[in-house]
């Protein structure tokens, strides 16, 4: 019986290698536009498909980055300003896009502009706080992907939206996990609203990765203690202070360095005729995170627990 199992196992893992093997006819004349192509993830991304010959459209936050994007890349690649928290920007950004891609539409969006801060226990935070990730991270997305919808349905093509392990497991406090919550949310239900378009939907889940995003999550926290009250300070510690910093100072010293890890599935839900509807990248996302967030909830509580710190006045 565990034969015919393994064999059965075997056949499904070959199936879907020569499936997701098989790539979309004509890339070279496609067009892809990614937000957030300063740093990290996006840059690494726009530099990989234009060595690979698409029509990448990158969005970078600041004219630096643009410029650098555009030095050291082709002729193919174009460049824009975009600042996604803001509708304006976005309405400018897509007509920019209309008007390169006119009637070809946009086969690729992919929307991977993020910040991480601010980040701490949730008592230590304002609503102001988290709205500033949120209004990023989520709303934000929605916005770019509403506005550049018509253009990916015209197209028939593909949205990519970058969540993360922390949209399946909340690790921290502050508006980074809930707004990648949000994200999986809108993926989902945007997945079902567009197939009979046949447009897909895919959803990228990192691990830790050496990013902008997680270098500048301690700069932030120590600011965040240093305005504390007294009496939040006395609740908590100091201990708990230094253990929670501690913890995510390993966090992103642990963190892979091999962003290709990342953009390579996001080349892969762009470019594969059968692209999943997740991806998870590093293998902390697959052996841990992932398999975690099936468990019940006492047990991912208490597997979580077991690395947090004890307020100082905690009964």
């Amino acid at each position: 019986m565990w034969f015919y199992l393994a064999v059965l196992v075997g056949l499904y893992f070959l199936l879907r290698w020569y499936r997701e093997g098989q790539t979309v006819e004509n890339l070279r004349e496609k067009y892809i536009f990614i937000t957030g192509c300063d740093s990290g993830f996006g840059n690494k991304l726009a530099k990989q498909l234009d060595a690979g010959g698409l029509r990448v459209l990158a969005a970078c936050y600041t004219q630096k980055g643009a410029e650098e994007l555009q030095r050291l890349t082709s002729d193919r690649l174009k460049t824009t300003i975009l600042d996604i928290s803001n509708t304006e920007s976005v309405v400018a950004a897509t007509e920019w896009v209309k008007g390169i891609v006119k009637n070809k539409g946009l086969w690729g969006l992919v929307n991977n502009a993020g910040i991480g801060i601010p980040v701490g226990p949730n008592e230590w935070l304002t609503k102001d706080d988290f709205a500033k990730v949120i209004n990023v991270n989520l709303l934000g997305l929605i916005d770019v992907t509403l506005h550049m919808l018509p253009l990916v349905r015209a197209a028939r093509g593909r949205i990519v939206n970058v969540s993360s392990v922390m949209g399946r497991i909340t690790g921290f406090g502050g508006g980074y996990c809930p707004s990648k919550y949000g994200v999986e949310a809108f993926s989902d239900c945007l997945r079902r609203e567009l197939l009979p378009f046949r447009v897909r939907v895919s959803i990228i889940e990192p691990g830790a990765f050496a990013n902008p995003i997680a270098n500048t999550v301690q700069e932030y926290m120590k600011g965040t203690w240093d305005r504390l009250p007294s009496d939040i300070k006395d609740t908590y510690g100091y201990h708990y202070f230094e253990f929670y910093f501690t913890a995510l100072q390993d966090l992103i010293k642990n963190a892979s360095s091999n962003l290709y890890l990342v953009t390579d599935c996001m080349e892969h839900a762009l470019t594969s005729r059968y692209p999943r509807t997740r991806y998870s990248a590093g293998w902390d996302a697959k052996l841990f995170y992932i398999p975690l967030s099936y468990m019940p909830t006492f047990v991912i509580d208490y597997v979580m627990a077991r690395s947090s710190p004890k307020p100082a006045q905690a009964v």
